[in-house]
């Protein structure tokens, strides 16, 4: 027999999600002892500690997270091996997408709608974090699949969604603003830049812009949300960055404030859906991915 098996593999991967043996135990309907049992097995067939144990529960090892993360890749491919075998969509079960919270919101409401309608054993589960939670989150197996720019997670496999040109967002009464027309990036210069905080990839693609121009990010404001920089941009604390999905599903339903697409090559970004690095997308990744660039296409025609 090979070991670990695939049930041990589950009982280690189960015991990191919740940490705590016990708890653990009885969400996989077996003993205490019996779990404890297996898992001194499987650290004897490994020859490594998996865990830290104490009276606050069992932490892996760093030799341990590796094995989590790559035991998570193995369930996941069984599941989708099996539900090949049995002529089953792959889609069921406990999907945990990480998406940016720059996206989420305007891109995942018909898409969520759309995949539970159409695949009713799916268990999705979303978690919106930075750019650099992302990649721990995709690293450790936290996550199966995340929405983000594809340079910031160089160690999964990117299938590309689509591409957002960044617009300007300017208070009503800013002498840019009586013009609706794209707006040449030169148009911004020495002007405060708003944007979020440094643990998202758009902050620094806006520093690139400021820096261009001889404008500057704001020091005294680091927004945390899209709609919070807005806000901002509307007080007339400075010009907010922000991409065109954004604009087109929330800033232009407001009137406070005026919105011009900047034009200039490296006013954008690219959007992808990434997962674990494997020789080919999985059948989830290759149907949700679908979804999401038509999707991404409706809403950047409006």
């Amino acid at each position: 027999m090979i070991r670990p098996t695939i049930r041990q593999l589950e009982y280690i991967v189960t015991v990191a999600d919740i940490g705590r043996i016990g708890a653990a135990a009885a969400k996989l309907n077996v003993s205490q002892p019996s779990l404890s049992a297996q898992l001194a097995e499987v650290e004897a067939d490994l020859g490594v500690a998996l865990f830290h144990r104490d009276r606050r529960g069992a932490t892996p090892t760093n030799e341990g997270r590796e094995i989590m993360r790559r035991a998570r890749l193995i369930l996941r491919d069984m599941a989708d091996l099996r539900a090949a075998a049995s002529g089953v969509s792959a889609f069921q079960g406990r999907l945990r997408l990480g998406v940016l919270p720059s996206i989420s919101p305007y891109l995942l409401p018909n898409v969520v709608k759309r995949l539970h309608s159409d695949y009713q054993d799916l268990r999705l589960v979303v978690r919106e974090e930075s750019t650099r939670d992302l990649d721990e989150g995709l690293r450790s197996g936290r996550l199966d699949m995340i929405i983000s720019t594809p340079e910031d997670h160089a160690s999964g496999m990117a299938t590309h969604l689509f591409k957002e040109h960044l617009w300007a967002a300017l208070a009503q009464d800013d002498p840019l603003a009586r013009s609706n027309k794209p707006i040449e990036l030169s148009k911004l210069a020495n002007r405060t830049f708003l944007t979020l905080g440094p643990q998202h990839r758009l902050s620094h693609i806006v520093a690139g812009l400021a820096g261009q121009v001889g404008g500057y990010l704001s020091d005294e404001y680091e927004g945390t949300s899209l709609d919070a920089i807005r806000a901002m941009a509307a007080a007339g604390v400075g010009v907010a960055i922000l991409p065109e999905i954004y604009t087109k599903t929330e800033a232009q339903r407001g009137t406070d404030v005026r919105l011009r697409r900047i034009k200039v090559d490296r006013a954008f970004r690219n959007i992808a859906l990434v997962e674990p690095h494997r020789s080919a997308a999985s059948q989830k990744g290759t149907v949700l991915a679908q979804l999401l660039s038509d999707e991404a296409a409706k809403l950047l025609k409006q």
